[in-house]
């Protein structure tokens, strides 16, 4: 049997892995068990913040994590707006059938950074990394973005609907389109 990180190691050069586990705000209401138990997702989350995240903060100055790793457990108490199977924040972890959630595999985070627009780092980000996927939202919203085996370097403008009860993914290639 393989033998997990402990959850307060670091795994870049200021996080630990237990940044990802306790930063959302539906952890905190409901404190689920939000552990990973797949040695996978920890290496992908370690990879994640090396490639993506040790970069920005080198760059940009501190972060704050608004979603992390998510457990099947922590995915039962959020009830809007997100996709399991696709969105990378389950890692490489199993489902009940054991079949791994989100087949894209890699991880994926949401931050922000205070005093700086979304838009400014989502642009740094497509200048400067390496990356899977990247969602912007807005200027005042968390970015997503993830890191994993398909390194697709895709970004995405998240529209509302015309009900403006949900968000789709519009595919850009250029910056200036996030505008």
């Amino acid at each position: 049997m393989v033998k997990l990180p402990n959850i307060n190691e670091k795994c870049g050069k200021t996080l630990k892995y237990n940044d990802f586990i306790t930063c959302c705000d539906t952890y905190k209401k409901n404190t689920v068990n939000n552990i990973p138990r797949q040695i996978e997702t920890y290496n992908a989350i370690k990879q994640l913040i090396i490639n993506v995240l040790d970069p920005i903060i080198e760059h940009f100055g501190a972060i704050q994590i608004t979603y992390g790793f998510a457990s099947s457990e922590l995915t039962k108490y959020i009830h809007y707006q997100i996709a399991p199977k696709l969105d990378q924040h389950a890692g490489h972890e199993l489902n009940t059938r054991g079949s791994i959630i989100c087949p894209r595999g890699g991880q994926a985070v949401d931050f922000f950074i205070p005093g700086i627009t979304s838009y400014e780092i989502a642009a740094w980000i497509m200048d400067n990394l390496q990356f899977d996927r990247l969602y912007y939202y807005g200027d005042d919203c968390p970015i997503h973005v993830s890191y994993g085996p398909e390194m697709k370097n895709e970004c995405y403008l998240m529209k509302k609907n015309k009900n403006g009860d949900r968000r789709m993914p519009h595919r850009i290639k250029n910056i200036d389109k996030l505008k």
